[in-house]
């Protein structure tokens, strides 16, 4: 398994934990620096796994699905798979967020549309990975809390792939609150961390992530 980096509470004190993941060309520090160190999280594990090479697949995500594409997708799923359960049996019977940045939002909502299996998602600026003819798989969602922003003049999400995949998630069952952000180029502002920071302080007591989102 890739190196992986940690952040936040230990894991034997957690009362929730966060997988996170990194966009293309970054890494788990940088996504410590810039968004988590600006997330009031407190009694939450950060779990960062880091992709090989620096990127979790080498295509853009809206372009068509090819047999290279779809190989690497599914070597990055198994990283973030191995994360999890890793998460998991540090952390036993807490809440276990997926959440990423860019390309590591492309990757939780792939995982969320083909394995599942985590408490609640946010997703950072993403969409699904391969083109609008692709038949990409979407699995029931079952009402799993999901918060999802991008940014109006971001220049590697196009806004309507992003709409799309929000689109995708309701269709799925997803309890989806989705924010676009007028001007915000390509990082996370400070809404969206105060966003993240209000659905890991729900889940950390206890509390339904989203509560009374539509």
């Amino acid at each position: 398994m890739t190196r992986t980096t940690y952040h936040g509470a230990a894991a034997d004190a957690a009362r929730a934990v966060c997988v996170f993941l990194h966009g293309r060309g970054q890494t788990p520090e940088e996504m410590v620096a810039t968004i988590l160190s600006r997330v009031a999280a407190p009694g939450v594990r950060f779990v960062l796994p880091r992709a090989p090479g620096g990127a979790w697949y080498d295509a853009k995500a809206v372009e068509p699905m090819t047999e290279a594409t779809a190989a690497q997708l599914d070597a990055a799923l198994e990283t973030v798979g191995a994360a999890i359960d890793a998460a998991r049996a540090a952390s036993p019977r807490v809440p276990l967020i997926l959440a990423g940045f860019s390309q590591g939002a492309c990757l939780t909502l792939e995982w969320l549309m083909r394995r599942g299996g985590v408490d609640a998602a946010a997703m950072l600026t993403g969409c699904r990975v391969g083109a609008t003819a692709d038949d990409l798989p979407r699995r029931d969602l079952h009402g799993l809390p999901v918060y999802a922003s991008c940014g109006d003049a971001d220049p590697w999400i196009p806004l309507w792939a992003f709409q799309k995949a929000v689109g995708e998630m309701a269709l799925a069952g997803a309890r989806v609150r989705s924010e676009i952000l007028p001007g915000r180029p390509h990082l996370v502002s400070d809404a969206e961390c105060a966003e993240v920071s209000r659905v890991l302080a729900a889940l950390a007591s206890g509390v339904p992530a989203l509560a009374g989102a539509a």
